[in-house]
């Protein structure tokens, strides 16, 4: 049986770490979060909004020369925020940490893909947004300790369906002893919860007691929130980030971060919208092998001459959608209100078991 990872976030995954840099005063409300792997760590991605703002990204085809990457970058600030991803490249490269193109350990270049969501104007000033400073004092500040989640980081100004939206975390680990974690940005013009019951869609997906002090609100609050004029931003994103242990090729990253999309629709809808620009990022450290054996009971004996490894990935695959869903019920449930933007805990408190 699958279970929660001992933090419950994406640095189950050893080795990975996270950092975030955030400004949250008068006139700003917005970040930069970044994820730095291990060296060597495999990487895919999948896009599927139709308004992405990235960097990179091309570089992580299967059929493209690099298949290790050094960094990934969050950010808010939309097209402009892709100026984060320069400080990232500035820290990995003083530490002389990238892809090797000549002799001396400095003849390197950092392979950073990155991506944006629209916060612009979020702290009521337009062109406060992140730039290249936001980058460098994320990955400064990246730890492998458990990370901050809410309005955090890319998360700082991020909205979901009208509510307070963040950064979420959530990890498993599979009966066959994979970790998979997932850290997301979510910046949804899609709603997070049901209107007709107010339940979070993702949090039917917990595992155990994971969101047992979660219920559905009172009528009275729903009714409240459905009657609120409300029209959703323009531009929205939920950026996406799987890390797993597993040894994975290229291909499967890619695969991996195909398959996740499903996470996000099972927590939020309507979801890859033309304005969206939702993506997921798939990082393989590669310290564990795929089993090569599949239990008796679990395959059908006229399948055993398949390949056994595309039955164990597929398990990979279904926990890492499932943890997409459950970070992103993570990241409702620890942001918290800024100005007019309510988070779910205060605008549905009896959603909360004390």
């Amino acid at each position: 049986m699958n279970s929660i990872g001992k933090r419950n976030d994406i640095t189950d995954v050893a080795g990975i770490a996270v950092g975030h840099h955030q400004r949250i005063e008068s006139g700003w409300l917005t970040g930069a979060t970044v994820i730095l792997p291990p060296c060597g760590t495999v990487a895919g991605v999948d896009v599927r909004g139709g308004g992405p703002g990235t960097r990179e990204t091309d570089c992580l085809e299967p059929t493209t020369m690099v298949s290790s990457i050094d960094a990934i970058c969050l950010s808010g600030g939309s097209a402009y925020g892709l100026d984060a991803a320069s400080g990232v490249v500035t820290w990995l490269a003083e530490h002389n940490r990238g892809y090797q193109v000549g002799p001396e350990p400095h003849h390197i270049v950092p392979i950073v893909p990155a991506a944006v969501l629209f916060d612009l104007g979020a702290g009521g000033n337009f062109n406060n947004r992140p730039d290249a400073s936001f980058g460098y004092n994320a990955i400064n500040n990246s730890t492998t300790n458990a990370i901050l989640q809410g309005n955090v980081g890319a998360g700082a100004g991020a909205r979901a369906g009208g509510l307070k939206g963040g950064i979420g975390s959530a990890s498993v680990v599979l009966e066959n002893g994979i970790t998979v974690g997932v850290i997301v940005a979510v910046n949804s013009s899609g709603s997070p919860l049901s209107s007709t019951t107010g339940e979070l869609w993702g949090s039917r997906y917990g595992i155990g007691s994971e969101f047992v002090n979660l219920r559905p609100p009172s009528a009275t609050e729903l009714k409240s929130w459905l009657e609120i004029p409300r029209v959703p931003p323009p531009l929205n994103t939920t950026l996406v980030v799987i890390a797993t242990d597993a040894k994975l090729h290229k291909h499967e990253c890619t695969r991996l971060a195909s398959v996740c999309h499903d996470g996000m629709a099972r927590s939020l809808s309507p979801i890859h919208q033309y304005t969206d620009g939702d993506l997921v990022f798939a990082l393989a450290t590669g310290e564990r092998d795929v089993p090569d054996e599949i239990p008796g009971d679990k395959l059908n004996a006229a399948l055993r001459p398949v390949n056994p490894r595309i039955f164990q990935l597929n398990e990979v695959f279904n926990a890492a959608s499932d943890c997409v869903a459950r970070a992103i019920v993570h990241a409702i449930i620890n942001a918290t209100s800024v100005g007019s933007i309510l988070s779910y805990r205060d605008q549905f408190k009896s959603a909360f078991i004390n």
